[in-house]
């Protein structure tokens, strides 16, 4: 690849990982017999923040010793990483950053751009299927929230190599509940609410308990608590029964 530009947000580069070798304590690393067995293709990751770009790497490791991963601060560290061999997948971190807004989406456009042919992973704290929209119009081949396990994460690069596009099941859920939504002339509350929020609309139109919602939409009861703390809100209502009543009153 050729030489890379980045803005100053994915800068601050500090000693990367080289390509799995994790060194322990004692500043040993794995085996040299162990790389023998490597057959897999580069990974990169990509976070200004160490702490986290090291734990990840070293879980995507043990999850799958036949990965070589390199941990870096910033694109322009890739050419170095790498040398002549290009990566097969490139993870950027982006962590409470939202890919919908403009300076994050026009910074993440540019960064596929640089790559190329290179399959792009986004890693979020958010599961916002808003969110995975936008990254997936960035260019982005997979979307994983930092809420998956680390074999999820693995499965997601091993897909987008393979060539195909990793999104998270409660986005899809999500989605399919606001496609049902509009479907049954829900469109009059449109605009109210977030797109997870009318999921959980939706599920309570049907009387559905907490712990069902947040198991079809693969939520924590907690998250599901707080959506209906806030649709409650912006209904004016006390209660469940009350919420239930004026969406009612809404889609008559």
């Amino acid at each position: 690849m050729g030489p890379h530009q980045t803005s100053d947000s994915w800068n601050d580069a500090i000693r990367p990982l080289h390509n799995g070798h994790l060194p322990d304590s004692n500043g040993l690393g794995r085996s040299d017999v162990e790389e023998e067995h490597r057959s897999e293709g580069l990974v990169l990751i990509v976070d200004k923040r160490a702490l986290e770009r090291e734990c990840l790497a070293r879980g995507l490791i043990e999850h799958n010793p036949t990965l070589r991963v390199s941990a870096v601060g910033s694109l322009d560290e890739i050419q170095h990483i790498a040398g002549k061999e290009d990566p097969s997948a490139v993870l950027v971190i982006l962590g409470a950053r939202k890919v919908s807004e403009q300076s994050v989406r026009a910074e993440l456009t540019d960064f596929i751009a640089e790559i190329g042919t290179v399959p792009v992973i986004v890693v979020v704290d958010s599961d916002d299927p808003g969110e995975v929209l936008a990254a997936l119009e960035c260019g982005a081949r997979g979307y994983i929230p930092t809420s998956v396990k680390v074999k999820v994460a693995a499965e997601a690069i091993g897909l987008a190599r393979a060539g195909g596009i990793f999104v998270p099941a409660s986005c899809v859920l999500a989605l399919r509940e606001i496609i049902h939504s509009t479907a049954n002339g829900a469109r009059p509350l449109a605009g109210m609410f977030t797109i997870r929020e009318a999921a959980v609309v939706e599920a309570l139109r049907k009387g559905k308990a907490n712990k069902i919602i947040a198991y079809e939409l693969n939520l924590c009861e907690s998250t599901v608590k707080v959506h209906i703390r806030n649709i409650m809100k912006k209904l004016k209502a006390t209660n469940r029964t009350e919420v239930a009543y004026k969406l009612r009153q809404m889609l008559l």
